[in-house]
């Protein structure tokens, strides 16, 4: 049974909305009962996948993302960006991107940033006049903010799988969700050029106090996080069970959390965390197989032989990941690919932090196209809207993450330079 084969069982498995997890545990244990492995093998592979001290920080953030959500901090800032940004045409599309900067230094996930921010500010843009479309594809296109700004769960688990420093990885993630950020934000800029019925409004005497004072304490979260994590004072992993702990005090002291709803946000963050926990020991599996079948030196010989260009090399990543990133959740797509092309980039002499936030990027960008588009469910399920329209109208918001993109591919110094300068 051909690595081949199990690719393409996998895909097929995928389109039939099979669970990623079980879509690749599938064809991979048929192949180790083909090839006559034994079934402790296979366990024990899938075991050791996950058997890593820096992945426990990944159930830890995904607790800390959903506690987020529930005490109310996305409304806090919410408004405070409201007021910031207020008086500028088509403030609420700025707003849209302040809120998931602001919410991306706690949530570390898409999906997480989507849905919490879907049912608030989709209405809210609609009904001052924003049309749907561009509030839909505005507010996923922001969403990807969320998984490249540290702290971040795809960089935790690509850290892992490559075996670099996480807090480096942290680091060079911040210049490139900015750029992110902006060019997003140019895009609204040019956008709202033409619609000068969104004009802007003058905030209340006061309003700008009283909304600040309210973003103190949830601020305070990312100044902990990142604060701990690039002076060294803590793991991520450690970081994330100190930020668990100080959201846990802010939603009591809000009001917005009680011992009763501890138990929901128990129940959601173990399914959540358990399901990437899945898909990380099948693709680990799943990598076993194709190193035994020497996928990695097949493909690398094939890449050394069309180019030399690293350039080049990265560019045809580039429309790879992207390509996966379509049909493959990022999580399993990481854990799946990293082992492959990470080897052949360091041969063409790319640096793998420099590797790792491109990937990241990549697959991000894959989270909003279909067929699987992960952002695109969500964001439907959430405001009620099929997903082909939720896609209209994140289509022309490709082109300033594909610029970002290209940017960050022939520009390594703007992910390495600020890595550089913390000593990391």
């Amino acid at each position: 049974m051909s690595a081949a084969l199990i690719v393409t069982g996998i895909l097929v498995l995928l389109l039939l909305r099979v669970p990623v997890a079980f879509a690749i545990l599938g064809p991979t244990l048929l192949y180790m009962l083909v090839t006559d492995q034994s079934t402790g093998l296979s366990l024990r592979t899938a075991a050791q996948e996950v058997n890593s001290f820096p992945l426990l920080a990944v159930p830890l953030f995904v607790l800390l993302g959903v506690v987020a959500n529930h005490t109310g901090i996305a409304d806090r800032i919410f408004a405070f960006a409201q007021v910031l940004f207020g008086r500028v045409r088509a403030s609420l599309g700025y707003v849209n991107i302040g809120v998931s900067v602001g919410f991306s230094w706690i949530s570390g996930t898409a999906l997480a940033d989507v849905a919490g921010m879907g049912k608030m500010l989709v209405p809210a843009m609609t009904s001052r006049g924003y049309p749907r479309r561009f509030a839909l594809g505005l507010t996923a296109s922001s969403s990807l903010i969320s998984p490249v700004m540290p702290p971040s769960i795809p960089a935790i688990v690509y850290a892992s799988v490559a075996a670099v420093s996480t807090a480096a990885l942290f680091a060079a993630a911040v210049v490139p969700a900015v750029l992110i950020a902006g060019g997003l934000a140019l895009y609204v800029f040019v956008w709202s050029r033409r619609q000068p019925q969104l004009a802007g409004r003058r905030s209340a005497p006061g309003e700008f106090r009283s909304a600040a004072l309210r973003v103190i304490g949830p601020l305070g979260a990312p100044v902990l996080l990142l604060g701990g994590i690039l002076s060294g004072l803590f793991t991520p992993t450690e970081a994330a069970a100190v930020g668990v702990a100080y959201v846990l005090v802010l939603g009591f002291c809000y009001r917005r959390l009680t011992l009763r709803s501890l138990w929901g946000i128990a129940v959601e963050t173990i399914t959540t965390a358990a399901s990437i926990t899945l898909i990380l020991a099948a693709s680990g599996l799943l990598g076993w197989v194709l190193a035994r079948e020497r996928v990695p030196q097949e493909i690398a010989a094939f890449l050394l032989g069309f180019t030399d260009n690293p350039v080049v090399f990265l560019l045809l990543v580039n429309v790879a990941l992207i390509l996966i990133g379509t049909i493959l959740e990022p999580i399993a797509a990481l854990v799946i690919t990293v082992p492959v092309l990470l080897p052949i980039a360091v041969q063409f002499g790319v640096d793998p932090v420099h590797f790792g936030v491109i990937a990241i990027v990549n697959l991000m960008i894959g989270l909003l196209t279909p067929p699987i588009g992960g952002v695109l469910f969500v964001l439907g399920s959430a405001t009620r809207t099929p997903m082909h329209e939720v896609f209209r109208g994140t289509a022309p918001f490709l082109i300033p993450l594909l610029a970002v993109l290209g940017l960050l591919t022939v520009a390594p110094e703007l992910v390495l330079f600020l890595p550089g300068r913390l000593g990391l």
